[in-house]
């Protein structure tokens, strides 16, 4: 499979863009190259949330079950950085994520003290419900109402576009994805994770994180979540109730469900 080039990420077209866009630039001009890079990745269970962590790590370090209970933390050096990568428990698309994995999940930030610079928030290219977004939202508040402005969206599979750009995708895929990355003021990240070991694209990953610090001001702040504590309610998100399976690529983009998992599984062997 040919390498595909990582995509940069675009300002959006709408009022206060051009303002926007400058501020960027100023950001990007700014922004500092970091000695050392704390990140923590979020996702569901199956779709390369684990086997994006590998790909950062540039080895197989962490585990691709999908029945993983509890954090993990690696770290690698990238470019003359010292990276540290928390990989997470993974929720569930339907069931009920239990208590004892959201507790897990929170306690990720606080793995890579004094707070992760960023949240890779793992998403796999294909169908994108509201259910989907409203699984995601609930997962990733956990971490607070500032965890958006510390997260960066990470889009994997994307070579099952084949011609379609990744912003056509998200355009195509409508309100609900895009939603998401509104909260996280559009910030995303197109990589490829059949690339391991040494190859741009990790670089250019620690770059967008660079850039969105500066923007921000800094790193996450694992006790803010404390601050806004909220009782883990399993039945916080009544509207997946009954839905089918979040998450899934579409059926006319070359993998389906069962493909994808066996692909999982493979790579778990």
């Amino acid at each position: 499979m040919e390498a595909s080039k990582p995509l940069r990420t675009t300002a959006g077209d709408g009022p206060g863009a051009e303002e926007e866009a400058k501020k960027a630039a100023a950001a990007a001009k700014a922004a500092i190259r970091l000695p050392e890079v704390r990140l923590v990745v979020l996702g569901w269970r199956w779709p390369g949330k684990s086997l994006t962590a590998n790909t950062i790590i540039g080895k197989e370090e962490f585990h691709l079950e999908r029945g993983a209970e509890f954090c993990v933390k690696r770290q690698t050096e990238v470019q003359g950085r010292q990276v540290t990568v928390v990989d997470t428990p993974g929720w569930y698309s339907v069931q009920d994520t239990p208590p004892s994995y959201k507790q897990e999940l929170v306690r990720g930030a606080s793995l890579c003290p004094p707070g992760p610079h960023a949240f890779l928030l793992v998403i796999p290219v294909g169908m994108f419900t509201e259910v989907d977004r409203a699984r995601l939202e609930e997962h990733v508040n956990l971490f607070g109402e500032h965890v958006w402005e510390h997260t960066i969206v990470v889009f994997t599979w994307a070579d099952v576009l084949k011609t379609i750009s990744i912003e056509r995708y998200i355009r195509r895929e409508g309100k609900e994805l895009q939603r998401v990355l509104e909260k996280c003021k559009r910030r995303y990240f197109v990589i490829n994770n059949c690339i391991f070991g040494e190859h741009p694209q990790v670089g250019f990953l620690m770059e967008r994180v660079e850039k969105m610090v500066a923007e921000e001001g800094g790193h996450y702040n694992p006790e803010e979540v404390e601050k806004e504590k909220k009782p883990l309610d399993e039945n916080q998100n009544p509207a997946r109730q009954g839905q089918e399976l979040g998450a899934i690529p579409k059926r006319n983009s070359g993998m389906s469900l069962s493909k994808a998992m066996e692909v999982e599984q493979l790579s778990s062997e």
